[in-house]
């Protein structure tokens, strides 16, 4: 049987998915190193007998087996040119849950924080926790032996594993714990795979000289932190070879083992309780790196839950990105570096007493020059800058970036300082400013060059740094791979750290465990050097590519694709808040990723030999089910903005393959709405009338379930022409001018009247001024063209009259915000784009300005009581904030205001209209938003500012939600 039939028969054979197009191939290519491999397919197995089928197909026809979870490897464990297996779509089961004995077991793709929020009910959870928690699979931190920032606390993944069931390389299953002498002895006896392994093993670290060379060479076994090769120097701890020993437990070894022993089907792991509930951060302020590290051992005699440090060079990049700006309120002039301390108590008053004592120390020593306690929700907001720190990282202009090399090295304390003194000497010499990112109190920097690997000589630089940095960690017994792994980058260096002799103990115990080298070659031990399969192809003629949008805030629209270094927040699971990335949420499927869609556009846009880069099909694919939410533009830390990427993608696309006739509908939707204004009633009739209206829907391919939006029997412009000497106010408090969207204008009139009696009863001077549409709908569906003539149109309308003193609002969110947003990439005149931007504000913006100027006040509004519950629009939550609505409508002195932590609604636009796209659609809908809805009580009043919200809402629940406006005009006194 030749390999192309033999991969098509295993895709028969299998529950799970299966592919081997270029489209999977292209977005499994990378994790979030610097290393690209094309994988041979991509395999979601359903369970363990499509493991062994994997297996079983690897064996025989000489290929190999990448296992992935998340896929945010940094040293490219997840890289290969095997078969990439995801187990992070099926196997995401937490089996067992056992409160007395405090242990859980799940399989390998439960996410590290839904796993806790599970527990979190019966008062436990598991400790290590990585700056990639609310993504990360507990299969992928076993793999990779994985810690963060509490491991000073709560030990690190390994020292958490009581037992785990795996399939080895023969496909057979076995389960490794905590074994007795007898039972010990009992393994050595087995006549199959197992019985090999514990024998090798026995006869490896039995030999006198090997314990000697082992405990010569492995990394000082006081760094808790140290994941260089496979883990022998445990296993030799045990009492097996050593009288005071804990029980031997092969889980030693297979942690940090990344994949290349065995394949993890279930986990077992001890649990602890909950942290104490009373918490406080201290703040160091240092005015150089080197006091900074001088801190640490003083301050680690405090009993610390964290001691994370914080350079110039993350809280830089944080200044720059629209998420966390607000969470720097903490910092006090311009520090060199931040060490934040956590400290827990049972009590306030414990706690306060240990913020003493630890500011005493502080005090003492001299080093700092601020020192800010924070409290409550001011210790997560740090600590999600902290968290932030990696991604961020990602988000620098150009191509020089902080590249993964050197950045997981760990030394024992008491030299931290002195190691870190000859790093920057060795920095200095390479004319590097170095990036410390740094879990401090383990001794364990993340130490970053910043480097642009599509150059040769920065190649270069690339491995001399790591090689100097390897002989420098050497020379003072650390590890060079603390808890990222060895990898691609790091496992040529291996044999250095170890000598040779204990490497070649490596090479045999991997060869007794997968003699085929199956499971994920070329990883640790075998490793091909460390400069080859980059991500990027050294000295490459970079692609000249024309846009009509302008991407110069990124270098151009391929390096804004390139900006995603794949980190992976687009993967939190819906629990973990936030709206990024509503489809993936919906389908759990990589490709429906921002991530995935990034790295489809830098692989096509990169090698496509077309004169039209952006036409293939593999890209019109994977960002089929992008609902353009900009979600991505504001919680992915290196802000790839796919939705100004899938916007330019179909106006390229549309070049070489015409529009449907849908899309042209729906993008001139404006123009058809104004047709349908002249003749209301016809076409009311038309839209509402069943046989009319699913004809209609037939022919376009829109929805039968859904509901035809109704044109108004006036339109906003029409009432406000009829009713202009209503809104002539006396001494008006402010002049402001309305944007007549085209959504208001023709479809929620209602709203749109709402607002100008609310605005006149409030003492506001409201005009409504001849101007164009918004061209959202155009921007939606990649008519550029129209969107830029009608950018150009507004801009030039609105750059002479909108300023300080008369701001320009509007209703609909999606349109006002195209002026802070799109206009400023299509609109010819760049300066004065800007400058109207800064003075667009959403409705609810302006509102609540005024109300801190004090121009608005509760006495206005109704004393009665009601509930509301705020949906907020995605647009908003990117470009804006939610909190705006939130408190506008807790104005009213009675009303109970909470808004619904709902993600996406999943309408967006046109998007849910569509016939292919209404299941997607409703899903998302299903997430969060509908049940919150449903749950409400029946008088409850649900807001909800966006057009497409409320239709969804509607169609999903029944129930009807009003704009923020018709909620406040009602409320009025």
């Amino acid at each position: 049987m030749d390999f192309k039939r033999a991969l098509n028969q295993l895709r028969k054979e299998l529950t799970g998915e299966f592919f081997d197009d270029s489209l999977r191939r292209s977005i499994y290519a990378t994790d979030a190193s610097v290393y690209r491999e094309l994988p041979l397919a991509v395999c979601y197995p359903a369970n363990v007998p499509d493991l062994k089928l994997l297996i079983k197909f690897a064996a025989e026809n000489g290929t190999s087996l990448i296992p992935r979870t998340a896929g945010t490897s940094l040293a490219g464990q997840c890289t290969g040119n095997g078969i990439v297996v995801d187990v992070s779509r099926h196997f995401t089961d937490i089996v067992k849950i056992d409160e007395k004995q405090k242990k859980v077991t799940v399989q390998p793709g439960v996410i590290r924080d839904d796993l806790n929020r599970k527990l979190s009910k019966y008062q436990l959870f598991f400790g290590p926790n990585t700056s990639t928690s609310n993504r990360c699979m507990i299969g992928g931190m076993a793999g990779n032996n994985s810690s963060g920032t509490t491991s000073i606390k709560y030990g690190t993944t390994r020292e958490k594993l009581i037992s785990l069931k795996c399939l080895l390389s023969d496909g057979s299953e076995v389960e490794f714990k905590d074994l007795t002498k007898a039972e010990y002895d009992k393994k050595l006896e087995l006549k199959s795979l197992e019985g090999e392994i514990y024998r090798k093993l026995n006869d490896i670290l039995s030999s006198e000289e090997n314990k000697k060379e082992i405990e010569k060479e492995f990394p000082d076994p006081g760094i808790h932190r140290r994941n260089t090769g496979y883990a022998i120097d445990e296993l030799l701890r045990s009492e097996i070879f050593t009288e005071t020993g804990d029980a031997f437990n092969m889980c030693k070894l297979i942690s940090g083992s990344e994949g290349t022993l065995a394949f993890i089907t279930e986990i077992t792991l001890q649990l602890d309780k909950l942290p104490p509930k009373y918490t406080a951060m201290v703040a160091a302020h240092f005015s150089n790196i080197e006091n900074c590290l001088q801190a640490v051992v003083p301050v680690m005699d405090h009993n610390l839950f964290t001691c994370e440090m914080m350079d110039k060079v993350i809280l830089d990049c944080t200044s720059q990105n629209l998420k966390y700006r607000e969470n720097r309120f903490f910092i006090e002039g311009d520090p060199m570096a931040i060490l934040m301390l956590e400290l827990r108590a049972d009590s306030e008053e414990n706690l306060q007493q240990q913020v003493e004592a630890l500011l005493s120390t502080i005090d003492k020593s001299g080093l700092s020059y601020a020192n800010p306690v924070l409290f409550g929700d001011e210790i997560d907001l740090a600590l999600e800058l902290r968290k932030a720190g990696l991604g961020l990282l990602g988000n620098m202009k150009g191509d020089k970036k902080a590249v993964a090399c050197i950045e997981d090295t760990a030394v024992p304390l008491p030299v931290l300082a002195e190691y870190i003194n000859e790093f920057s000497a060795i920095m200095k010499k390479y004319d590097q400013q170095a990036v410390y990112y740094a879990h401090a109190g383990a001794g364990e920097l993340h130490l970053r060059p910043i480097l642009d690997l599509k150059k040769k000589e920065d190649v270069r630089l690339f491995r001399q740094i790591t090689e100097e940095v390897a002989a420098l960690v050497k020379k003072y017994n650390g590890s060079l791979s603390g808890e990222h792994g060895d990898g691609r980058v790091r496992a040529e260096f291996i044999e250095k750290m170890i000598g040779s002799h204990n490497y070649k103990l490596l090479k045999e115990v991997k060869t007794v465990f997968d003699p085929l080298n199956i499971f994920n070659p070329g990883k640790i031990v075998d490793t091909d050097p460390m400069d080859t399969s980059l991500r990027y192809v050294p000295g490459r003629k970079e692609p000249e590519i024309e846009t009509i949008m302008d991407f110069s805030d990124a270098d151009g629209v391929l390096r804004l694709a390139e900006k995603c270094n794949g980190s992976g927040d687009c993967r939190k699971s819906v629990e973990a808040g936030g709206t990024m990335c509503p489809s993936y949420r919906a389908t759990k499927d990589e490709k429906d990723t921002t991530r995935a869609r990034a790295n489809a556009l830098r692989e096509f846009l990169t090698n496509s030999e077309k004169a039209n880069r952006f036409d293939h099909e593999e890209l019109k694919e994977v960002l089929d089910l992008c609902i353009s939410c900009k979600g991505c533009k504001s919680e992915c830390p290196s802000n790839v903005d796919m939705a100004s990427l899938k916007a330019e993608f179909q106006y390229q696309y549309h070049k070489a393959h015409k529009p449907s006739l849908r899309d042209r509908m729906f993008a001139n939707i404006s123009h058809y709405n104004s047709l349908a204004s002249k003749t209301p009633g016809i076409s009311r009739y038309f839209m509402k009338n069943k046989l009319s209206s699913g004809m209609l829907k037939k022919f376009l391919g829109i929805a039968p379930e859904r509901e035809l939006p109704v044109i108004s029997k006036q339109t906003l412009r029409q009432y406000y022409r009829e009713n202009m000497e209503k809104f002539q106010v006396k001494n008006p408090v402010k002049k402001i001018y309305l944007f007549c969207d085209e959504f208001t204008n023709f479809l929620d009139v209602k709203i749109g009247k709402d607002a100008l009696q609310l605005l006149a009863k409030l003492n506001y001077q409201v005009e409504i001024i001849d101007h164009p549409e918004s061209g959202r709908s155009y921007i939606s569906k990649g008519f550029l063209s129209e969107a830029k003539a009608l950018a150009n149109q507004n801009v030039k309308i609105f750059k002479d009259i909108i300023n300080n003193d008369t701001p320009l609002i509007g209703i609909e969110p999606s349109a006002i915000l195209s002026f802070r947003d799109e206009y400023l990439r299509l609109a010819d005149d760049k300066e004065a784009a800007l400058q109207l931007s800064k003075n667009c504000f959403i409705i609810e913006e302006f509102l609540k300005m005024e109300i801190s100027e004090g121009n608005i006040s509760e006495n206005q509004f109704t004393k009665k009581k009601a509930t509301v519950k705020i949906h907020g629009h995605c647009h908003q939550k990117a470009l804006s904030n939610t909190s705006r609505t939130f408190e506008v409508l807790n104005l009213p002195k009675n009303y109970t205001v909470t808004i619904i932590p709902s993600g996406c609604c999943g309408m967006a636009g046109s998007f849910g209209y569509e016939k292919e796209h209404y299941e997607v659609s409703m899903r998302i809908g299903e997430n969060s938003l509908f049940p919150a809805v449903r749950k409400a009580g029946p008088n409850t009043i649900i807001s909800a500012n966006g057009t497409s919200c409320r239709h969804q809402i509607k169609d999903g629940t029944g129930k009807i939600a009003e704009h923020p406006i018709s909620i406040l005009k009602k409320a009025l006194a």
